[in-house]
């Protein structure tokens, strides 16, 4: 800087930084999530027992998708039939849980042009929780799957379950024709993550406005979260999730619930993620992950499986530490 201009240049700093601070509201900052790999072996291919744990501090906002596999144009047979061969059940209940009943039941709580949403409650369930479900200005409770369809040329396809009793969530894109309806693979917790015997989010209450499509949830300790549907198409679906409180690192706000056996028999087998946004995108198979860091994260395969073969991966992203606008509230 020339000597003769620097008296000036700082005389007007105050000014310019008075101007920024009035310019509008600070853009969100990137906050890394820590992911913790807590996979235990097993030769059941039914059997969830990957868990890949996120936490954080000050988290207020991310992105979650489910996005098809890279590999997908190279599937000949879409593998999709269970494998009980390496398990000890065979395709009923859990010989380890508990079994709940309740009268079966379907219920479709939203039909238009865009959506069908369906209730679905099960002869037995493993936990007793029914939970109150708000869908537009219909109310039921007890159900132990929320079905979100997608519209398509007049045809209902299923791109999003929520499990409400136990807080569990499944995504997929719309597949492709040659599909069928598609496969669902990893699934995944949000919210405040206990263990009831496997991990949990214990959730109070559901409400879903359909227009446009978001689902806000209230928690058992009194926190809330806004999923809102921001795409639904071929190549993924996605959630654009705000919190109501910022995260502690203390307690888990996600995790990734999956089943690996081997590379090629696995619903995730691999983890790539950056742990910056300006950074490599760095990527390991799944046994040799232990702990990391990211601003975004894909839990996937490179390889294709011989299960659930166009399950697609699923990402987190765009964690930051801005509170959307509506998420503060249910």
């Amino acid at each position: 800087m020339p000597l003769h201009l620097a008296p000036r240049t700082a005389s007007l700093l105050p000014l310019f930084v008075a101007a920024l601070l009035s310019a509008g509201p600070a853009l969100a900052a990137p906050v890394p999530a820590t992911v913790e790999n807590g996979t235990t072996p097993t030769a059941c291919a039914e059997e969830d027992n990957v868990s890949m744990v996120l936490r954080g501090e000050g988290i207020r906002h991310m992105r979650i998708e489910a996005l098809q596999p890279d590999y997908l144009d190279k599937i000949g047979n879409d593998v999709t039939a269970p494998d009980f061969s390496g398990c000890n059940f065979d395709g009923g209940a859990h010989p380890t849980d508990p079994a709940h009943r309740f009268k079966k039941r379907t219920v479709v709580l939203l039909d238009n042009a865009e959506w069908r949403i369906v209730g679905m409650t099960l002869p037995t369930f493993w936990r007793p929780q029914r939970v109150p479900v708000q869908v537009g200005a219909r109310s039921d409770r007890g159900f132990h799957l929320l079905q979100v369809f997608k519209k398509e040329n007049g045809k209902a396809l299923e791109a999003i379950v929520l499990y409400p009793s136990d807080g569990y969530w499944r995504l997929k894109p719309l597949p492709e024709a040659r599909f069928g309806d598609g496969v669902y693979g990893s699934s995944f917790l949000l919210g405040p993550v206990e263990q009831a015997g496997r991990p949990v989010v214990n959730i109070a209450s559901i409400r879903v406005v359909p227009k446009p499509l978001a689902i806000h949830l209230r928690f058992a300790n009194g926190a809330s979260a806004v999923a809102r549907v921001d795409e639904i198409s071929r190549k993924r679906t996605a959630l654009d999730v705000t919190l109501s409180k910022p995260t502690a690192s203390a307690q888990p706000f996600a995790v990734l619930r999956s089943m690996y056996v081997t590379p090629d028999n696995a619903d995730m087998s691999e983890v790539r993620w950056q742990e910056s946004p300006s950074a490599a995108l760095q990527a390991r198979p799944l046994p040799e992950v232990k702990s990391l860091q990211a601003t975004q994260v894909r839990f996937g395969r490179s390889l294709p499986s011989k299960h659930n073969t166009s399950a697609p991966d699923i990402g987190f992203s765009g964690f930051d530490d801005d509170a959307r606008q509506g998420a503060a509230r249910y």
